[in-house]
């Protein structure tokens, strides 16, 4: 009797299961098909010689060995990257905080403000190059254009080695509509009584902003230098609309040098080795922000 219904019941554990396989297989057949076998693939191709016009030779761990002992433009290109990350999350982050801080404020024509900063996150990356290029421009430019009237000289926004990476992280920070709605809904979500008994303790507006709001708004903060800093390492359209990589390779990014090598060079080998060290880079500073986010992220509840 045991049996037979231990039997029964395997029986309908693996129909229950078949059916509910045969209801995701679409997902299934999509995933494998465009998540898996590129994963795959570009693993194999790293190891390899491959410029699609031929059949991929295997080179072994060739392609990382050259990428890191000689190629130098790799280490202006990592050089590059890293300083896009290190100076551009962090200022994202913090003119994202204060705008939402700001617009979480009883003001008139709220929703409006609140409009106008998400602007930005809706214009098409190639309308906003258009719109960046001509403030930039150096003889018509609305910027260059005030600063010639008051007899100053020009200033080379994208056309100078010094200032094309502070000039693409200044259009960084303006398109923080998507951090900025995050941050608001962090701070609605900041207790009042917080506020109120740090008030009662005497605490003035800016020591209740940095010890109640803010550890308060951690968890969105970490979500946002997470997602952030993934997304600045893979920093493609802006930089290759505006400046494709100059000038002198001043804003040659990973993922410029990564398309770079794949479809102008079609060294897809090569490009697929750097793809892999992408990987392992975002990896690692993922690991390294969850690990320090122990010191600094309160989630309510905890004592």
């Amino acid at each position: 009797m045991y049996t037979f219904t231990a039997q029964r019941w395997n029986r309908s554990r693996t129909r229950s299961l078949l059916k509910g396989l045969a209801f995701i297989s679409p997902w299934l057949v999509g995933f494998a098909a465009f998540v898996l076998y590129p994963i795959a693939a570009s693993a194999y191709y790293s190891l390899t010689r491959y410029d699609v016009l031929r059949a991929p030779r295997f080179i072994g761990l060739e392609n990382y060995i050259e990428l890191f002992t000689k190629d130098e433009i790799f280490r202006t290109v990592l050089s590059n990257t890293v300083y896009l990350v290190v100076l551009g999350v962090p200022a994202g982050l913090v003119v994202a905080f204060l705008l939402a801080s700001l617009l979480n404020r009883k003001m008139k024509a709220r929703p409006l403000f609140r409009t106008i900063f998400f602007l930005p996150v809706l214009v098409p990356a190639v309308a906003s190059a258009e719109v960046w290029r001509w403030v930039y421009n150096t003889n018509y430019g609305v910027i260059n254009a005030m600063v010639k009237s008051w007899g100053l000289p020009v200033i080379p926004f994208i056309s100078s080695m010094q200032l094309a990476k502070p000039s693409l992280i200044l259009i960084h920070m303006w398109t923080q509509g998507t951090a900025i709605i995050i941050f608001l809904a962090a701070l609605q979500d900041v207790p009042r009584s917080l506020k109120d008994a740090a008030r009662v303790d005497g605490a003035n507006a800016l020591q209740r902003f940095w010890h109640v709001t803010i550890p308060i708004c951690t968890p969105a903060i970490l979500f946002v230098t997470l997602t952030g800093m993934i997304g600045m390492f893979q920093y493609f359209t802006l930089g290759w609309l505006l400046t494709q990589g100059g000038p002198n390779e001043a804003t040659e990014f990973f993922s410029l040098y990564l398309y770079r090598n794949a479809f102008q060079y079609f060294k897809m080998g090569y490009a697929s080795a750097l793809a892999w060290i992408l990987f392992v880079i975002i990896l690692i500073f993922t690991l390294l922000i969850f690990r320090s986010s122990a010191r600094w992220v309160y989630y309510a509840g905890e004592s």
